[in-house]
């Protein structure tokens, strides 16, 4: 199984949910994990955020917005939910029990409840210091298993609702995050990917944990067992298309995404001046601010529904290109080839965009769109010994975009400007606030 992670599915002892799932975009439970982890210290109590990130290589996120945050709320919101309530469950571990009828969870789906001591990946339990610091009962949370593990055969009831075999075998679940590095072939240290999905990241294995607490960078539980990955979150991505594409149809425009890049196509680099910042939901790396909002900049009664859908294409791949500046500096080395996948990457204008803006080669691996159910394929003959994973690269295809010479020193110009308009309307953002649960 693959899917979202930092959401919570309260499930009872049969695995059957007792209450809807919280996702990563409910930040209810903020109050609580303040009280909890807050503080001066950008945000959070100086002690106990160290003793995280020495331990984890991060923390709860004090808008809530995670595993921690999502517990509290249930737990001192809604008592009668916790009492029927066994598990309190990632999706794709409530996911791996409704195929299997076992609770399990692995360092790696567990990453965002940011509660095993990371230092230490053979360590399959919870840490009790850490429980102890959010005030949260272990006897809730799943026992922990190693990353592709085979957690057990599939139930009888499913194998005859599905028709396939009672033999057939369920693998632990995975985050999007590790079924991407999988699916684009980005397993070997510093191979690099970038998900253009709903939400964005770049991410590559590096050899040891490690954390930018200043950026929400850090380096989680990995592809093996004694292996990290590098995690961030850019709380838009292709959604921001989606976004415009909605906004389109309610003046009566309906373009589908082809359509819609098409009609970018005819614009020119730089949208005619029109600058474009994606933060429709806040953004959480580079910079941590659930507050800060999207905006266009620089329209003038010349600008055009072509330059509207460029500008929201070249403002994501800058959003992406100020991340990434720090994501190198975090490896230490030059990250290139970026193997590019998701919805967005389907679109070559977006990967050439993509090349232009990072200065970098970027591979629009072989059906973007379905990366990650091919990850967790490519896991699963892993899992079954029937393949390598260093082997997976080659199962992984790709069409490469270069920069282009001077359209790259445009996009390079430009995205030096969004940390600029960023520090300009953050100010604004506090004073306007428009987040809602």
């Amino acid at each position: 199984m693959t899917g979202q992670y930092a959401s919570t599915v309260p499930v009872d002892v049969s695995g059957m949910p007792t209450g809807p799932c919280l996702t990563w975009l409910d930040t209810r439970g903020g109050r609580y994990a303040r009280k909890a982890v807050g503080g001066p210290f950008l945000g959070y109590n100086a002690r106990k955020v160290l003793r995280f990130v020495q331990k984890t290589g991060g923390a709860p996120s004090t808008a809530g917005a995670d595993p921690i945050g999502q517990i509290l709320t249930l737990t001192h919101d809604h008592p009668d939910l916790v009492a029927a309530t066994r598990w309190f469950m990632e999706p794709v571990d409530y996911l791996t029990m409704r195929f299997s009828g076992l609770a399990s969870a692995t360092h790696a789906s567990r990453l965002a409840l940011w509660m095993t001591d990371n230092r230490h990946l053979t360590t399959y339990e919870y840490d009790q210091q850490l429980l102890e610091m959010v005030g949260l009962d272990a006897s809730y949370l799943p026992p922990l298993l190693p990353f592709g593990s085979i957690v057990g055969n599939v139930t009888p009831a499913v194998a005859e609702e599905l028709g396939i075999a009672r033999d057939a075998v369920v693998i632990s679940g995975i985050p999007d995050l590790h079924a991407a590095a999988i699916g684009s072939g980005a397993t070997s240290l510093y191979e690099t990917h970038l998900a253009l999905s709903t939400t964005s990241w770049i991410s590559c294995p590096v050899p040891k944990k490690k954390t930018d607490i200043n950026h929400s960078i850090a380096s989680v539980p990995g592809l093996t067992n004694d292996s990290y990955v590098v995690i961030n979150s850019q709380d838009t991505g292709a959604k921001a298309l989606e976004w415009l594409q909605e906004v389109l149809a309610g003046t009566g425009t309906s373009l589908s995404f082809d359509e819609m890049t098409m009609l970018a196509a005819t614009s020119p680099p730089g949208a005619n001046g029109v600058l474009f910042t994606p933060w429709l939901t806040g953004e959480r790396s580079p910079v941590d601010n659930k507050r800060i909002r999207a905006g266009f900049t620089n329209l003038s009664v010349t600008t055009t529904t072509a330059d509207l859908v460029r500008a929201v294409m070249e403002g994501v791949a800058a959003n992406s290109a100020w991340l990434f500046k720090y994501v190198e500096k975090f490896a230490g080395q030059t990250l290139s080839p970026i193997r590019l996948l998701g919805g967005g990457a389907q679109s070559t204008l977006w990967c050439q965009i993509y090349a232009d803006t990072l200065g970098r080669d970027v591979v629009q691996v072989a059906q973007p769109l379905l990366a990650q159910m091919r990850g967790t394929a490519l896991l699963a003959s892993v899992a079954l010994k029937r393949r390598r994973l260093h082997e997976v690269t080659g199962q992984t295809p790709g069409v490469t975009f270069q920069p282009s010479p001077g359209v790259a020193d445009l996009y390079r110009a430009r995205a030096a400007q969004l940390p600029r308009l960023y520090v300009r309307d953050k100010k604004w953002s506090r004073k306007h606030p428009t987040l809602r649960h």
